[in-house]
Parts: C-alpha cells; sequence; structure tokens
C-alpha cells in the first residue's frame, strides 16, 4: 500500500496532470465535468411538461409521446456501462468530448424533426451522448485522486450528485417554460449551447488522456494491487492504480451489442408487467447466455463477470442502488399521480407538495458529502425509506396537508443520502482500470428500477390511482426497505465503517 502511494503522489506524466495553476478537484476539473452530467438527468425530466404540446403537433397519442421518455431510459441503461467501458480503453476525456458531440447533434436533429420518428431518434441520440458524462467523470475524479495519493473526496462527489438531483427537480420547470415561451422545440434546441459550453471548457481545463504506455499498476494476474479485494476491506482507501489498457486492448463490439439487445428485450418486458409479454423472456434468456458464453471466452471482455465475480462489494453495490431508487421512482412517479387523482390536486400543486423532496434530496447529499462512512447513511436510507412507506400506508383522500408534505420529505432525505453513499461506494469499490464502466453500471441499476417502478404503478392503480393502489405501492415499498436494511447490515465490507 505504501508503495503504490508513493507512485501515486511522485511524479506523474504531463499528460495527466491539471494545468500548473489549477487546484486539485477545483473549478478546472470540475465546471466541465458537472456541466456535462446534468445533461442527462435535465433531458430525462425536461419533456415530461411538453408531451401534450408534441403530441398535438404530430398528431399522436399518450401511447407515442410515452416512447420518447421511454427511448432515452432505454438508450441511457445501454449507453451508460458503454460509454464507461470506453472510456476506460480509449481515455476519459476523449469520450467525454464525443458524448457532448452526439448530444449536440441530438438537439439539432430534435429541434428540426419533420416528423415524430425523428423525436424518437433525437432522444436515443440524447441517450447514448449524455450517458458519457457520469462514468468520464467518476473515472476522471479517480485518474486524479491517484496522482495525489487520495480518496476522491465526499463533497466532491456530491457536488456531481447535486448537478444530478438538482437538474432533475428543475427540468419539469423548465420545460415548461420553454414550451410555453419558445416552444416544444425548444426542449431539444437548449441541448447545442449547453453542450457547446461543455465542449470549450472541456477542451480548455480537463486533463489529456494518458499514453498507454504510461499506464502502469498491474500485477502479474491482470488485477488491481490496491484494490479492495478482500470483502472486509476499507471501502474508504485511497485509490489503487490504473492497469495498462492502450496497446492490445479491443473494443468487444459483439459484446456491447449483445448486452444491448438483452437489456433493451428485458426492459420492454418490464414496461407491461400490467399485461406481461411472456414471450419476450424466450430472447432475453438466449441473449443473456449467449452474452456471458462470449464474455467468459474473452480476454479482454465489455463486462469482466470474472471481475464482478471478485468484487462481491461492488455488486451489493449495484443491488442497493437499484433497490433504493425502485423504491424512489415508484412513490415519485406514484404519490404524484395519487395526489391528482385521488387527492383532487391540480398538476401545478402536485408539483409544490413533491418539490420538498427535491430540497431533501439535494440538502442530504450535501450533508452526507461532510460524513465519511458509508454504512451509517446507507441504513438511515433504509430506515427513513420504511418510515415514509408507513406514511403512505394509512395515507387516504383526506390526509392533510402537512402530513402529504412530510411524507415528500421522508423520501427526499434518503435519495440524497444514497445517492453520494453509493456514488462513494462505488469509487471506492471499483477496480483502477475499470472505474467508467462500473460508474456506468451503476447508473444501468438506477434506470432498471426506474423502468420496473413505472410498470408497478401501472400494475398496482390500473385505471385510477385510488388509495388502495397507494397503499399496495407502500407494502410493496416496505418490503423493499426491510430487504435494503438485510443488505447494508450482512455487506461484511461495510462492517466497521460507521
Amino acid at each position: 500500500m505504501t508503495r503504490a502511494l508513493g507512485q501515486a503522489t511522485g511524479s506523474s506524466s504531463p499528460t495527466t496532470q491539471l494545468p500548473a495553476d489549477g487546484r486539485a478537484f477545483g473549478v478546472r476539473l470540475m465546471a466541465p465535468l458537472l456541466l456535462g452530467s446534468l445533461l442527462n438527468p435535465v433531458n430525462s425530466t425536461m419533456i415530461a411538461t411538453a408531451l401534450v404540446a408534441i403530441g398535438h403537433g404530430f398528431g399522436v397519442g399518450a401511447a407515442d409521446t410515452a416512447w420518447l421518455i421511454a427511448s432515452l431510459y432505454l438508450a441511457s441503461a445501454v449507453a451508460q456501462p458503454t460509454m464507461g467501458k470506453l472510456a476506460d480503453l480509449l481515455g476519459p476525456r476523449r469520450v467525454f468530448l464525443a458524448g457532448l458531440v452526439i448530444t449536440l447533434a441530438a438537439g439539432v436533429v430534435g429541434a428540426a424533426a419533420p416528423a415524430f420518428g425523428w423525436l424518437i431518434a433525437s432522444r436515443v441520440l440524447l441517450g447514448i451522448g449524455t450517458s458519457a458524462a457520469y462514468p468520464c467523470a467518476m473515472a476522471l475524479l479517480r485518474a486524479e485522486a491517484s496522482r495525489l495519493g487520495r480518496p476522491v473526496p465526499r463533497p466532491v462527489l456530491a457536488r456531481l450528485s447535486l448537478a444530478a438531483l438538482g437538474s432533475a427537480a428543475t427540468g419539469p420547470v423548465l420545460g415548461g417554460l420553454l414550451a410555453a415561451t419558445v416552444g416544444w422545440r425548444a426542449i431539444f434546441a437548449v441541448n447545442v449551447p449547453i453542450a457547446l459550453a461543455g465542449l470549450a471548457l472541456a477542451l480548455l481545463w480537463l486533463p489529456k488522456d494518458a499514453r498507454a504506455e504510461d499506464a502502469r499498476g498491474e500485477d502479474a494476474r491482470g488485477e488491481s494491487t490496491v484494490g479492495p479485494a478482500d470483502p472486509a476491506a476499507d471501502v474508504t482507501h485511497a485509490p489503487d492504480r490504473p492497469r495498462r489498457t492502450g496497446r492490445g486492448a479491443s473494443i468487444d463490439a459483439l459484446g456491447i451489442l449483445l448486452f444491448a439487445a438483452a437489456l433493451t428485450t428485458a426492459m420492454l418486458f418490464l414496461m407491461e408487467l400490467a399485461h406481461p409479454r411472456w414471450v419476450l423472456l424466450v430472447p432475453f434468456a438466449v441473449l443473456a447466455a449467449a452474452f456471458v458464453r462470449w464474455q467468459l471466452r474473452r480476454p479482454a471482455p465489455f463486462l469482466d463477470l470474472r471481475m464482478l465475480a471478485r468484487h462481491r462489494p461492488l455488486v451489493l453495490t449495484y443491488l442497493r442502488h437499484g433497490l433504493t431508487y425502485l423504491v424512489i421512482y415508484c412513490v415519485m412517479y406514484g404519490f404524484a399521480q395519487w395526489l391528482e387523482e385521488s387527492h383532487g390536486f391540480s398538476s401545478f400543486q402536485s408539483g409544490l407538495i413533491m418539490l420538498p423532496m427535491s430540497l431533501a434530496a439535494a440538502l442530504c447529499s450535501l450533508l452526507g458529502a461532510r460524513t465519511k462512512g458509508i454504512r451509517g447513511p446507507l441504513m438511515l436510507t433504509a430506515v427513513l425509506l420504511l418510515a415514509g412507506a408507513g406514511m403512505l400506508a394509512i395515507a387516504h383522500g383526506s390526509t392533510p396537508l402537512a402530513v402529504l408534505l412530510a411524507a415528500s420529505v421522508l423520501f427526499g432525505l434518503p435519495q440524497g443520502l444514497a445517492g453520494t453513499s453509493n456514488q462513494a461506494a462505488v469509487a471506492a469499490q471499483a477496480p483502477a482500470d475499470g472505474v467508467g464502466a462500473a460508474a456506468g453500471l451503476q447508473r444501468t441499476s438506477q434506470y432498471l428500477g426506474a423502468i420496473t417502478a413505472s410498470s408497478l404503478i401501472a400494475l398496482f392503480y390500473g385505471h385510477q390511482a385510488d388509495d388502495a393502489g397507494l397503499h399496495l405501492i407502500a407494502v410493496t415499498t416496505a418490503v423493499l426497505s426491510l430487504a435494503l436494511c438485510v443488505l447494508t447490515v450482512t455487506d461484511r465490507a461495510l462492517h466497521g465503517r460507521s
């Protein structure tokens, strides 16, 4: 460990250093990363207030416009780990810039779309392009931490989490404002100036990617030498050294295609749980088996399944993150619908009641950054989710407004804690040569939670968001929260890290 830290703090290649006057994890590194990281969440929510206008503009119904939401989730779920893997192979700065170029093109396509199909294509491109920012940001932060011989500071990770939470929360307001004043095409066009600004800042300030011959730190088995392979290892240790990924490394195109096909098939099944299309399970099983077989045979696979088997704490982090956001999205979507259809609030009033959830999430994201442990915040996350589920279980059409606001806050607090804590866990637990792919898979687990939540809501509510449906959501979230408690308590990698 001492030798590894010594190398990390020693002289490094000029290709991996920040400018001489740049401060570690300062504005020059963080500004382009934060700007890029807000694009995916803001695009996922900004369109919500423009779906009706888009439908009227092209003469399509709600069933068709729903694909504008689903297409971005599907593309993002596949593209996040793909972009992360490309960042590990080609360099995070290059992939970050490429993602912004794709985002810029997507904005142009959407703003000028002559037919509805072009909007679907634009949303797919947006999902691909905006998915580069988060895994590339995590890889760049890990590289800077290795250069300095210290872990990535929790406040730095909190800024990424806060950028995502804040942009997602303001997305519907921004989308509604643009649609009402300029027109719905502005919702796509706004990506162009943001992407251009991100490109300029990234070209100016992001450290250049290391050359293949500059990468060091591979042991005889091709594993990182300082990573938390031991389940009981300290998850807040200083980062391990990167592994060589340049010469001889190749992009596993077939692995990416098989992964995309299997995941897309699974998500199409999950999107219709109210009316299950069981036939989709057959191609999913075939594609999944082919993917696993191919990955185990490849010397440099797209998704290193053997690495995941060795890093059990990382897999548990993915599971915790996915279950947490399954609960959060169940409440975020289901609670809002119930407020309108059962409690009689307008969409604007429901938005105001849900606003404390976003504010509490942002606050807890900042507070979580001040903690040094991971296990404590994750346990508190599960307890708060369980308490929120209890409040939903007793809610009814005449529940006082103060109780509804309290429930909103109760579900916002764990959202901020979980985002920061699981992000810190991935940063610490991922192997040094696979931080980008590991961060991308974390987001994939989140998107799987989102799509599963929307399907559960449709299953529980049917045609009307009533009290009985809300209580089914409450029971489901309570069971999932208990599962999160068990996962956190039994995770040996978190023992002693309160």
